[in-house]
């Protein structure tokens, strides 16, 4: 499933070049998540402002209006000049004065919704309850810790919710958890103000240093451009039950936390 790196990654690779675009035309496949949310033929002519992201929804501005992209768990978008015909699994094409934006997604958990604006009730419905971002500046030590003091749940599953801080999923939980020391079953109420920092300082290094790789392409994630993602050949517990950790050589261990893998060194990692 693509994670915050992978959508900051795909953004970064079309942003600028779909930047100042008309619109000239608009496609629609077989149904995805969610609806569009309006006439698709009353996108034609308008101006792509800009894109953004705000947890792992794309956001691309319109001089009226915003549309608002999510990958689901195994979509992914394509900025280029080739308007081919669309394959079995493309389920939305943005053609635009500079190039057609389509988006493939095998198991259609992703989708395209307009809304009016950010503050429209579409928007808030999809991005009102997320956390803050982490890489922006924002991610602050005393509003994180407080929020830890007030849940009892396991951690990892709390960084997982994005209640928090948004995007920190499976494979940069597992990680982040790693480099703070902190094993992932850990109550969130008993993470210490210390280790909370070392928390929040691991979840900003394990994300911006996905992104600055390109991402983790565990089947088939690639940008807007094709190119895969190599954050997962350095990942230090992620995907590796029953390898030696690299820092202290005890096996890695796997645990199912909420149907999803969690992966922890024993030894590195303190309750």
């Amino acid at each position: 499933m693509p994670e915050l790196p992978e959508v900051e990654v795909t953004r970064l690779s079309f942003a600028d070049r779909i930047a100042g675009a008309r619109v000239t035309g608009v496609r629609l496949g077989k149904p995805l998540r969610w609806p569009l949310g309006c006439v698709s033929e009353s996108l034609l002519g308008r101006q792509v402002l800009g894109v953004r992201r705000r947890g792992k929804y794309l956001l691309v501005d319109l001089n009226e209006g915003v549309l608002l992209w999510h990958l689901g768990m195994s979509g992914s978008l394509r900025f280029s000049d080739d308007r081919s015909a669309a394959q079995t699994h493309d389920h939305f094409d943005l053609d635009t004065t500079q190039g057609l934006l389509r988006l493939n997604d095998p198991r259609r958990f992703g989708a395209v919704v307009y809304a009016p604006s950010e503050q429209s009730a579409q928007a808030v419905k999809l991005l009102g309850h997320l956390g803050v971002e982490p890489l922006n500046g924002s991610f602050e030590l005393e509003a994180f810790h407080q929020g830890l003091r007030k849940r009892k749940t396991a951690i990892k599953q709390l960084l997982l919710g994005g209640e928090l801080v948004v995007g920190v999923g499976n494979i940069y939980a597992s990680e982040a958890l790693f480099l703070a020391g902190i094993r992932p079953t850990t109550r969130a109420d008993r993470v210490s103000r210390p280790r909370a920092e070392k928390l929040r300082l691991a979840i900003i290094d394990v994300l911006s240093r996905a992104v600055k790789k390109g991402g983790s392409t565990l089947r088939d994630f690639s940008n807007a451009d094709g190119q895969q993602g190599y954050f997962q050949l350095e990942a230090h517990v992620y995907d590796r039950v029953g390898e030696p950790c690299r820092v202290c050589g005890t096996t890695i261990r796997r645990i199912q936390q909420g149907q999803r893998s969690t992966y922890y060194c024993t030894r590195c990692q303190k309750p």
